[in-house]
């Protein structure tokens, strides 16, 4: 609603509510005052009667009768006990009850006090009754208000229509007030929306010495927001320039959470095309730790150095509030950084470890050979330890390249049916074949079972040729290795989820449930002190899961303690 509008319509609601106060006001009173004036005059005329009555009872009706006519007033007689010895109408008299003592104005006559009571029952007309003292006991006189009734109606058909009247006036004169006030108001705020789009305003005169000196001072305000917008303009085109050209990725929003700078590598970062809009602060970031980060910011707190990982991209993210609201990220790009001392750090400890103890091996029985000189059979028996350890040490270069070319994505796998029974049965006799220590030992001797329970559906898996030998070989490896004397180890197949599980399982030591999430990482040993007496490289497991994966499968182990272990490897049909 318009000010004119408000204003027009509040001066008719204010004049409405005072001319209904001053009418109802008006009429009370006058009601009150006609009807005290009417109370006194039949208090008068009752006295007149009272004076008038003969003393002999037996002509008080006829008295009461011509007095009535006479003054136009209904006359009632009443006793000390309340009953009614003489009634002018004798209509009336006929329903008089038998006392009236406890009628208010009768009582208050009897008991030495006038007495008046308004006596309205439809459908007659209401009645001032009057009483007083004297007589048989009381004398009443009554008179119809119906006169009382016509003066107040008449007196509020007068101020109605002047209220009528004074509405109209007051509409009239609201309305010309209204306009002359609100026409410059109009025009400053078409002049305010000019400076807010930027474009020449025009100022009104509107000859009101207020608003005079309200578009004075809107008009020296547009001068120094125009000053000052300039210079913002310049310093906000130098500010994004600069972080722009950025290598960091920095975002800024307001106290809302609304973004309102993000460059371009942030963007990157992040994931957003240029041109997309971003949400939200608090909803950019999808994990945890980004979100704590920003709610962090936005209650007010700086946050130093934060790590945390985005969708594989490591950030190291630097957070601080702004004022009066809002927040400013800076984002810092750790991924390779992170990559590359990770692979260096695992490397230089791996291979470092791995390597120490056949070294050692090799120089304590190399150097005991020279200095000694031993019988032939002692000289064969640590030459035989050395060549070994120099195998072990190949074994373990050799899984080394194959996981770098695996990883490094040089290796693709080319894919035919292969009959499981056949590739395990010669995986199997190539572990039999290594006469010597440990598990070869034990499966060349026969001391650990070995069976092939093959699905009719599933005797043949779609992989490459030499990598399911791969995956067979270091399975069924570290099966050996795992398993005692009198164990069994047991390759299965099945159909599963459109595609061919293939299994190896044992009945050797288990594993924990603690080390089970992690046998699949490289170098990662359950029992480290028996997998290296064995010969592990702690590469094998690692190796299957990229040759699994590389053929678009995975793979899965169950494992408890005292009960075995179970390798699960799926590959899906072509």
């Amino acid at each position: 609603m318009t000010f004119a509008k408000r204003l027009v319509l509040g001066t008719l609601l204010v004049l409405f509510f005072t001319i209904l106060v001053l009418v109802w006001a008006a009429e009370r009173t006058l009601r009150r005052d006609l009807e005290a004036d009417l109370a006194t005059t039949l208090e008068r005329e009752a006295r007149l009667v009272r004076e008038a009555l003969p003393a002999e009872p037996t002509a008080w009706p006829a008295a009461v009768r011509r007095l009535a006519r006479e003054n136009a007033i209904r006359i009632t007689l009443v006793d000390g006990t309340g009953r009614v010895r003489a009634d002018s109408d004798r209509r009336a008299s006929a329903a008089v009850p038998d006392s009236l003592r406890a009628e208010a104005d009768v009582a208050a006559a009897l008991s030495g006090a006038r007495g008046v009571y308004v006596h309205r029952t439809p459908p007659g007309p209401p009645e001032l009754r009057v009483a007083v003292p004297g007589g048989p006991g009381a004398v009443r006189v009554s008179g119809t208000l119906q006169q009382v009734d016509d003066t107040v109606r008449r007196a509020q058909g007068a101020v109605a229509g002047a209220a009528v009247l004074a509405l109209l006036v007051g509409s009239v004169l609201a309305f010309l007030a209204a306009r002359s006030i609100t026409r410059p108001i109009t025009a400053l705020v078409s002049a305010s929306r000019a400076i807010a789009a930027g474009s020449l305003p025009r100022f009104p005169r509107s000859g009101l010495p207020d608003i005079d000196r309200l578009v004075q001072a809107l008009r020296q305000m547009h001068r120094e927001l125009a000053d000052r917008f300039e210079d913002l303009r310049r310093e906000r085109a130098e500010s994004a320039a600069l972080v722009e050209s950025m290598l960091e990725g920095v975002i800024a929003a307001d106290g809302r959470g609304r973004i309102i700078t993000a460059n371009s590598a942030a963007r990157r970062l992040l994931g957003y095309p240029m041109g997309v809009p971003l949400p939200d602060l608090p909803e950019l970031f999808r994990v945890k730790a980004a979100r704590a980060v920003v709610d962090a910011v936005l209650a007010g707190h700086v946050v130093h150095d934060r790590e945390i990982e985005l969708d594989g991209t490591v950030l190291l993210v630097n957070a601080r509030p702004l004022s009066p609201g809002g927040a400013l990220l800076v984002l810092h790009d750790l991924t390779e950084l992170r990559r590359l001392e990770a692979v260096r750090r695992d490397f230089v400890a791996n291979v470092s470890h791995e390597l120490k103890t056949p070294l050692t091996s090799i120089s304590g029985y190399a150097e005991t050979l020279l200095a000694d000189r031993p019988d032939p059979e002692t000289g064969r028996r640590f030459l035989e330890i050395i060549m070994g350890n120099a195998r072990r040490m190949q074994r373990l270069v050799d899984d080394l390249l194959d996981l770098s070319r695996i990883e490094g994505g040089r290796w693709h796998p080319e894919p035919e049916p292969v009959d499981v029974a056949a590739a395990a049965q010669e995986v199997w006799s190539g572990l039999a074949a290594r006469r010597g220590r440990g598990a070869a030992a034990a499966a060349a001797d026969g001391q650990v079972g070995f069976a092939l329970e093959l699905a009719p559906d599933a005797a043949a898996v779609h992989a490459d040729p030499d990598g399911l030998r791969q995956v067979l070989t270091n399975l069924l490896d570290n099966s050996l290795r795992y398993t005692p004397a009198g164990g069994r180890i047991v390759c299965r197949t099945a159909r599963e989820g459109g595609g061919v599980a293939l299994s190896v399982a044992d009945t050797g030591q288990g594993i924990g449930s603690d080390h089970l999430p992690r046998i699949f990482e490289r170098f990662y040993r359950a029992d480290a002190s028996r997998s290296r007496d064995e010969g592990g490289t702690g590469l094998g497991l690692a190796i299957v899961k990229h040759i699994v994966e590389a053929h678009g499968g995975h793979v899965r182990a169950e494992s408890e303690r005292g009960r075995g272990t179970t390798v699960y490897c799926w590959f899906p049909d072509p």
